[in-house]
């Protein structure tokens, strides 16, 4: 058919230019007559136009005639077995179990203030000092009687161990030495909440309330601490994965702010299903040593809920359905160098991840799958193998 082509168009050619004979287009050329090799351009363009069109109608009709100008042309790929990792893809916001807003225990007017924003503190630092109305004068006061009566009771103590005096006057002067000593310690437990002090080791976020204001227990925020080295991400998990995602399954976390990913694993998974929901709580622990992990910081999580060693995994725009709700693909038998008949293989197919989907019956591994034209062939059509592509 090819050599039947090249010779119309040759004779087409020779007869287009038979009446040029006098005068080729070289010679119209060398004349430099700008009007005539317009001309010629014009009339060559038209007869290029002509052949075009006739050659399409020859192609249009070996198509039409030559059985083999029908067949599919498709690309395959062997089917593989490896390892397929599911993950379950969620999102979850940042937190620490120590951040904190600091309320004052006891009223008054705050004095001092002994830290500024963004100071490193340790438990137990005294943050600010309230005012506590004379009660340290008070205490002072108890503790001179709490002293007479430690005395009066050491003394009356050494006279009854060498047993002079009564049992009486011994008991009463033990009762009233512990009954001062309590009362001490009570005020002194009031004096203490007059001093604020850092419940944890942690960074001053912020100086909520400045020195001099009149703060009140439960109302006045004074500090916010925040310790940032026990982060964690807290995130609902759809209640079919209960049994798959539990405490020790390894997470893959990213923070798209901050464009890394790390490794994590989760510390704790909940045994309650929210009704509302139908989700349980999970916490993934997050390692935060250069301190860029912030609270509410937004992070997505990959959770490994399933792993299949030997998968077979297949693009899913390939996969059809018949009348029967039956997924099927195709494959190839009668391969001879590069064509093939195609085979309707009906499959079962398991997980997705990103454009795959896992086949867990239907195929085996090294069969050839067909990929490009897969929507346009038939069951049992004979078909022509272009590329045969890897499955990396």
């Amino acid at each position: 058919m090819k050599h039947i082509i090249s010779i119309t168009f040759i004779t087409l050619l020779l007869v287009s230019c038979g009446n040029e004979k006098a005068q080729s287009v070289d010679d119209i050329i060398a004349s430099n007559n700008l009007e005539q090799i317009r001309q010629k351009k014009a009339e060559l363009d038209v007869q290029q136009q002509e052949l075009t069109d006739q050659l399409k109608q020859l192609s249009s009709k070996i198509k039409e005639l030559d059985p083999q100008e029908k067949i599919p042309l498709i690309t395959t790929f062997p089917a593989k077995e490896s390892v397929f990792t599911h993950y379950v893809e969620l999102q979850g916001n940042v937190d620490t179990k120590k951040n904190l807003v600091i309320f004052p225990e006891y009223s008054g007017v705050m004095t001092s203030v002994f830290v500024k924003e963004g100071q490193k503190v340790s438990k137990g630092q005294t943050l600010a000092k309230i005012d506590d109305g004379g009660l340290s004068q008070q205490v002072a006061q108890l503790q001179i009687q709490a002293d007479l009566a430690k005395t009066t009771f050491e003394r009356q103590k050494r006279l009854w161990d060498q047993n002079i005096g009564s049992e009486i006057q011994y008991l009463q002067a033990k009762s009233t030495y512990e009954a001062q000593q309590k009362a001490v310690n009570q005020l002194q437990q009031q004096v203490s909440k007059t001093l604020v002090k850092a419940p944890f080791s942690g960074t001053i976020d912020d100086v909520i309330t400045e020195q001099g204001s009149v703060v009140a227990p439960g109302q006045t925020q004074l500090f916010r601490i925040v310790n940032l080295d026990e982060m964690y991400i807290e995130t609902d998990v759809p209640e079919s994965y209960i049994t798959n995602v539990t405490e020790g399954k390894m997470v893959a976390v990213e923070f798209p702010v901050l464009g890394t990913t790390m490794d994590a694993k989760i510390r704790q998974a909940g045994s309650f299903i929210n009704p509302a929901n139908r989700t349980f709580k999970v916490e993934v622990a997050i390692p935060n040593k250069d301190k860029n992990i912030k609270p509410n910081l937004t992070a997505k999580l990959k959770i490994n809920d399933y792993t299949n060693e030997k998968a077979i995994l297949i693009p899913l725009s390939i996969i059809s359905e018949n009348a029967k709700g039956e997924q099927y693909v195709y494959t190839i038998s009668n391969k001879s160098d590069s064509t093939a008949t195609a085979k309707r293989t009906i499959i079962t197919t398991g997980k997705t991840q990103g454009d795959d989907i896992e086949v867990l019956s239907g195929l085996i591994n090294d069969d050839e799958i067909i990929k490009e034209g897969a929507r346009s062939v038939k069951d049992g059509q004979d078909v022509k193998i272009l590329k045969i592509e890897t499955n990396d």
